[in-house]
């Protein structure tokens, strides 16, 4: 099961993926918990989930058509420096293949960078819809909604790191309301 389980179905729009389970929401039990993470506002903001949620409720956006998963599921870090030999891309793909999401969304340019050096894409990624895909669903990386990850010149050319995701919104397919 790991830290955190997966929340993860066959016929999911996106599945957001995350390079692995922050200390905050290993404490509470739920995805993306860290102080000033934007997360939960982000996705009701930008209209992929129709109510609030939060860290607490994270296995409640399998209701809206959304997973969530990471790379490394057997450890919590408050950052990502060390975790690289931890991640599993393989145990990864295997879910995906096995769920087949219509997308897959990095949350964040690690996770997104990690698996496309995996799966021989090379290591550069930028945010938005990439030119790869993980069997039939396609990529998208989205930015981190963590809170140290407030720069503006982090943004390639979006105004804000919730007009990324709201560009992600417009691809997928329209969800349960």
């Amino acid at each position: 099961m790991g830290v955190l389980p997966d929340h993860l179905q066959p016929g999911l729009r996106v599945v957001f993926v995350g390079t692995a389970v922050g200390l905050r929401s290993a404490q509470v039990g739920g995805y993306y918990a860290g102080p000033g993470n934007e997360f939960w506002g982000t996705l009701h903001q930008v209209g992929l989930i129709p109510v609030p949620l939060g860290p607490h409720l994270s296995e409640r956006v399998l209701e809206f058509g959304i997973g969530l998963t990471d790379l490394a599921k057997d450890v919590s870090a408050s950052s990502d420096r060390g975790l690289r030999a931890l991640y599993d891309v393989p145990g990864f793909v295997a879910k995906i293949e096995r769920f087949r999401p219509a997308w897959v969304a990095f949350h964040g340019k690690e996770a997104g960078r990690t698996a496309s050096k995996a799966l021989g894409h090379g290591n550069h990624v930028s945010l938005g819809v990439q030119p790869w895909t993980i069997g039939d669903p396609q990529v998208f990386v989205c930015p981190s909604m963590s809170g140290a990850n407030r720069d503006p010149a982090r943004l390639e050319g979006k105004p804000s790191r919730e007009a990324w995701f709201a560009e992600l919104a417009g691809l997928l397919p329209r969800g349960q309301d």
